[in-house]
């Protein structure tokens, strides 16, 4: 067997292990609200959001593979040890994160990964500069999009809740409730698998050009997609329960009010970038959408200082997993040359 498909195989499986801690870590976003307020049982929660995560298989296309395979590092010069030490660096900092129970983005733990690995590989003329600012600027928009999307619903909700009994209002959220949880899963699913595809569509065409179905695209081929949807699809259906209690309890109240508004919010706001093609944060959108419902009536029953440390995580995850990924590199590219 040559060192190019032991390569080729080895990136496979860490990718496909990746797409399940990805799974696995982002589990919390989607369910921490219906496990919450016992609108379904963890185990109901983590196995219907996994089923969920599988739905966006039939439904979307692969806009986001394309922009991570092709649209973070010049394509034309990644190699096999660049894009297995980025695995590595994104890969770590999930372990790390979950470990001590912080929400943070595996999406952008893989662009840091990217980065870093390019750069210690390459240099700077590696990197795609437009492509990873587009990344960096949605950082931004999207917990935004996420914050204001939730304040507005949660506040459109209680005024149309108003004039009727909490007890007979909420039985009726609870139920809406899982069908904006069941959205935020399929959003879920259909903009983070996409990643590992994007990976893994790279490592072919960085193997041998050819084997790309339309290596200009990056559009992974069939199996791809099937195996990583598959991959994040049990990766969430084992969840990651360390998280939930951070997103359901420490960040502010959840009610069924809550649960529901947050779920419309984070699945419009997952939708629209992942039909724009760009890789977010399931996790900045999702706890961000928490805090804008927890922030209706009075920004104090929002817990600042949890939130403090999420919003912490957002902005040291890539600096850290760039590190991580071209430590990494150094360690991978010594393994390839000993195996050649």
């Amino acid at each position: 067997m040559s060192s190019i498909l032991v390569l080729v195989i080895i990136i496979v499986v860490t990718a496909l292990i990746f797409d399940f801690l990805n799974g696995f870590h982002d589990a919390a976003n989607t369910i921490a609200t219906i496990v919450v307020t016992r609108t379904l049982s963890p185990l109901m929660a983590v196995l219907f959001a996994g089923a969920a995560n599988f739905i966006g298989y039939f439904a979307f296309g692969t806009a986001v593979a394309k922009t991570i395979g092709s649209g973070v590092v010049h394509m034309e010069m990644a190699t096999l040890p660049l894009i297995l030490a980025a695995l590595i660096g994104a890969s770590l900092w999930n372990i790390a994160t979950w470990l001590i129970g912080l929400p943070t983005s595996s999406s952008h733990a893989l662009i840091g990964g990217l980065v870093g690995a390019g750069i210690a590989a390459i240099g700077v003329k590696a990197i795609i500069i437009t492509g990873v600012l587009k990344i960096f600027l949605f950082i931004i928009i999207a917990p935004v999009l996420g914050f204001a999307g939730a304040f507005l619903v949660t506040g459109i909700v209680r005024w149309i809740a108003r004039p009727f009994h909490p007890s007979k209002v909420n039985p009726l959220l609870k139920y809406l409730q899982i069908v904006s949880s069941m959205a935020a899963s399929i959003g879920h699913g259909t903009n983070d698998a996409q990643k590992s595809m994007g990976i893994i569509a790279l490592t072919l065409f960085a193997s041998h050009p050819h084997l790309s179905t339309a290596p200009h695209q990056l559009e992974p081929a069939h199996w791809v997609v099937f195996a990583c949807y598959t991959a994040i699809s049990l990766g969430t259906t084992f969840g990651g329960w360390r998280i939930v209690r951070t997103m359901g309890t420490q960040i502010t109240k959840i009610g069924p009010t809550e649960g529901f508004c947050s779920g419309v919010a984070s699945s419009g706001v997952l939708f629209f970038a992942t039909h724009l093609g760009i890789p977010v944060s399931t996790t900045h959108i999702i706890s961000s959408s928490i805090m804008g419902v927890g922030s209706v009536g009075s920004i104090g029953k929002v817990r600042w200082i949890t939130a403090r440390k999420i919003v912490w995580a957002w902005f040291l995850t890539i600096p850290i997993t760039a590190a991580c990924a071209a430590l990494a590199y150094l360690a991978v590219s010594g393994l390839s040359a000993h195996l050649k």
